[in-house]
């Protein structure tokens, strides 16, 4: 097998980690709906049942630092796919088990707990092993591999759920949603075993030899040599500084400027979108139930083929430019959408405004704060700065869905003038900040090499 061959099994497999957190975080949208009558959950019960994965997720974002650097990125993906495995299987409640909603939500965080772990570690395994030329594009196979998981949850809940009565669905269709997850969870555990370790991981613990082979193996053996003198160069820089203090104030601003970067992607409301999608199409657009499915596979395509667009295109023009013209479109969606909905004239232009909102996410947000996290940080830091990111992220995710469906039922989103809006002008806030912020504090990383980077916090 080839350089560019090896390169991209390598990617492709370490990807699935965020086919899985797309299918796992998606899974729900469709089983709520049954699941919620099922049980017959308030707000409050079904906010705590959607979101409590996410606090998994925070957990295993916050561990996944440390345990990347004990046992590396590899071991740290495949003890996420086991947590994926059990998450799938308990989550839809086996006869033998107690039927609760408690239980549920306990196997809905194990699944978290998985998606945090993997969120952390799989962009930044590939954007270790990337060349600077291509580490963009690779990258993003991540946000790719989120948004197929999400269109082929999609499709699996729709095929499950249209092949059942309502009544089938209520009993044990919502079931089957959440098993169907056993399959892509096995495919990436057993894939795993086939990627090595990553050569910057090997190169932080001693294991020269080791780092030397994988990089040969990716970009042969004359740039291997290059990249194992960088990347020992830029180590050496920072063993000579001592022991890392993660308070001192040009790490902590590095810190905190990814840490915002990544909040701000969650307050965009994406997720709000993607975990609600069938009650915006049911409530807020009108939609009739047999038509839910059929707009949320409209919604997860439109997010396919935007999150391709940005593949070819994060390299060629840039990470700001991309975050730019996103940010636009998706003020642009969420304007249409609020303003239609404000003004009691919901329609095709509503169903417009999420498509637009979605597209422009899938070209910017969504995609570039992955590359931008997993390249942003200095080499004896990324571990622990990322999974603190990451957290951030999480813990914005679970704050934007917790509270999404209460501001939604509420008496101020509900008055006359408001008519059921509120949230969506909320968001639009939030993205104009994005584009101050990102003009203001993010670098543009086209190009560079990790080590390059690095350099440019040190200026």
């Amino acid at each position: 097998m080839n350089n560019v061959k090896f390169l991209l099994l390598i990617t492709s497999i370490t990807a699935l980690g965020g086919l899985l957190f797309g299918y796992d975080t998606g899974v729900i949208n469709g089983a709520q709906f049954y699941l919620t009558k099922y049980f017959q959950l308030d707000a409050a019960i079904k906010g705590w049942v959607v979101g409590s994965a996410l606090l998994g997720c925070l957990f295993g974002a916050i561990i996944a630092g440390p345990l990347s650097i004990k046992i590396g990125r590899k071991h740290s993906l495949i003890i996420s796919a086991i947590l994926f495995t059990l998450s799938a299987w308990g989550s839809g409640l086996p006869s033998f088990l107690e039927e609760s909603v408690s239980l549920l939500v306990v196997f809905r965080i194990i699944g978290g707990l998985g998606i945090g772990i993997a969120s952390m570690n799989a962009p930044m395994y590939i954007a270790e092993i990337a060349p600077a030329e291509k580490r963009g594009k690779l990258v993003t196979y991540y946000q790719l591999a989120i948004v197929i998981g999400f269109f082929a949850v999609f499709l699996v809940t729709y095929f499950i759920g249209n092949n059942l009565t309502e009544l089938e669905n209520l009993s044990f269709g919502w079931r089957r949603m959440f098993w169907s997850e056993l399959i892509p969870s096995g495919l990436f555990l057993f894939a795993l075993f086939l990627v090595p370790k990553s050569p910057r991981w090997l190169l932080l613990k001693g294991k020269n030899d080791e780092a030397l082979s994988v990089l040969t193996k990716i970009h042969g053996e004359e740039r291997a040599l290059v990249e194992v003198e960088e990347i020992k160069n830029s180590l050496a820089k920072e063993t000579s500084k001592g022991k890392v203090n993660y308070f001192s104030k040009a790490i902590i601003t590095i810190i905190i400027i990814g840490s915002v970067f990544s909040l701000l992607q969650q307050f965009t409301g994406i997720n709000a979108v993607l975990y609600y999608g069938a009650d915006i199409f049911e409530k807020s657009l009108g939609f009739g139930k047999n038509d839910i499915l059929k707009q949320q596979v409209l919604l997860a395509f439109v997010n396919l083929i935007f999150t391709l667009i940005a593949m070819v295109t994060v390299d060629k023009f840039g990470r700001k430019p991309l975050i730019y013209i996103g940010s636009i479109g998706m003020l642009t969606g969420f304007l249409i959408l609020g303003i239609t909905i404000q003004q009691q004239s919901i329609g095709i232009f509503s169903l417009l405004g999420v498509l637009i909102f979605i597209g422009s996410f899938a070209l910017s947000m969504g995609p570039v704060v992955w590359v931008v996290l997993s390249e942003m940080f200095p080499n004896k830091i990324r571990s622990v700065a990322m999974s603190v990111a990451v957290a951030v992220q999480w813990a914005g995710n679970y704050l934007v869905s917790q509270s999404f469906p209460m501001v939604t039922v509420s008496e101020v989103n509900n008055n006359s003038f408001w008519n059921g809006s509120l949230p969506y002008f909320i968001f639009s806030f939030f993205i104009i900040i994005i584009i101050f912020f990102t003009y203001k504090f993010i670098p543009e990383t086209k190009g560079k090499s990790l080590e390059e980077i690095e350099s440019i916090w040190n200026k």
